[in-house]
């Protein structure tokens, strides 16, 4: 009888640490659940800010550049150099991010020798340097509105170029949006505003800034295709650092590339008369160009931030959805007209971009279920244990 009782008690005994022990494995699969939601808030979170960074940097910073034309600016080498000289104000968070500690991962990975950094930024930032005066032109010599429209022709450029670059597939809502991106800019072919808000501007000086815009438009894309693969196959890594990186030491080779034609050019001389003769006061001339350097910055964190996270079309794409907020804003601030052509090119506009978003959206869900897929097969054996 005493054994018995001392089985029995032996049994219950072990059934009690079998039911101790079993919130421990719940509290292990919980963990296992909960971080990778952390991870994915914290992604939201930043895609986020730069989002905000991108469409707040990208609309003040065109509003501020047609601002200066319209009120006595002249030189193309000078606003063009605002776009890209306001990389000191990173400077301090560039030192915060060294400061840092990299993650597990990120020092497992072997960092690319100096001379390939060195190429990589000194090719981007020429062809950024190139890209940021063909947009000047476009805008000293577009209205505003104009300009904005034919700019929403980079996503197209972008998803040609990442197609061949980053393996970019082309589902019929990417077809649908370049198709419509394309006939929007075509539209504004035959929408002859000479007159519209850029007295004194003839029919050629709209063609050439035309011209400009869409070739800029290319150029950029171009950009954000590079920025991507270089990220993706080269740089390997996940810092914000190398996003401060990327942006700084870019626009280091670009500035320099500016400030030499500013000089050769010799548009330099002239800097002081122009700032005497502005419209609104020196005050305002140095605000504006302070302000425009500034707001660019702020789009280049945004821009290179998106690319880093998601890819470039997704960071070209919000870029787009930024831009028929300048129109609306234009016909406000410098009186732009918004006629026929130009308001079905915008609609054309945004219709693309929806498709696009779409496409982003049913691709992001595809990941979704498979991933969740993938989780239920891995913790299938776990508990069975």
């Amino acid at each position: 009888m005493g054994e018995a009782q001392e089985v029995q008690l032996h049994i219950m005994d072990q059934e009690a640490k079998d039911q101790t022990n079993l919130p421990q494995y719940t509290s292990i699969t919980d963990q296992c659940s909960t971080a990778p939601q952390t991870r994915n808030y914290r992604r939201w979170i930043r895609m986020s800010i730069y989002t905000v960074f991108l469409l707040v940097g990208q609309s003040v910073a065109m509003l501020l550049g047609r601002l200066y034309f319209v009120k006595g600016g002249n030189s193309k080498w000078m606003a063009t150099l605002v776009q890209l000289a306001g990389f000191p104000v990173l400077i301090p968070f560039y030192l915060i991010s060294t400061n840092s500690k990299p993650s597990t991962n990120d020092s497992q990975i072997k960092s690319p020798s100096v001379t390939t950094l060195a190429l990589i930024y000194v090719s981007i930032g020429l062809l950024v340097a190139a890209g940021c005066y063909l947009y000047t032109i476009g805008l000293q010599y577009l209205p505003v509105s104009t300009f904005t429209l034919i700019c929403a022709s980079q996503l197209a450029f972008n998803s040609v170029f990442s197609f061949f670059l980053n393996a970019q597939k082309f589902t019929p809502f990417i077809i649908n949006s370049l198709v419509l991106l394309t006939i929007s800019s075509i539209l504004l072919v035959f929408n002859n505003e000479s007159s519209d808000g850029t007295s004194g501007v003839s029919k050629a000086k709209y063609a050439i800034g035309f011209t400009c815009t869409v070739a800029a438009s290319a150029g950029f894309g171009l950009v954000l295709s590079l920025t991507q693969f270089c990220f993706n196959k080269v740089i390997r890594r996940q810092t914000f650092k190398v996003v401060l990186d990327m942006t700084i030491y870019q626009q280091i080779v670009a500035t320099s590339v500016i400030v030499v034609g500013l000089f050769a050019s010799g548009d330099w001389k002239g800097l002081t008369r122009e700032m005497d003769g502005y419209k609104m006061g020196k005050v305002s001339y140095v605000m504006n160009l302070v302000g425009t350097a500034i707001s660019w910055q702020v789009f280049a964190i945004g821009c290179v931030g998106l690319i880093f996270d998601v890819s470039s079309l997704f960071s070209n794409a919000v870029s787009v959805l930024g831009l028929p907020i300048v129109p609306v804003v234009a016909v406000f601030v410098f009186n732009d007209k918004m006629g026929g052509v130009k308001a079905i090119s915008m609609v054309l506009a945004i219709w693309g971009f929806i498709s696009y978003a779409y496409h982003h959206y049913l691709d992001d869900r595809n990941c979704k279920d498979e991933k969740r897929n993938a989780d239920e097969v891995s913790k299938a054996p776990m508990l069975e244990s």
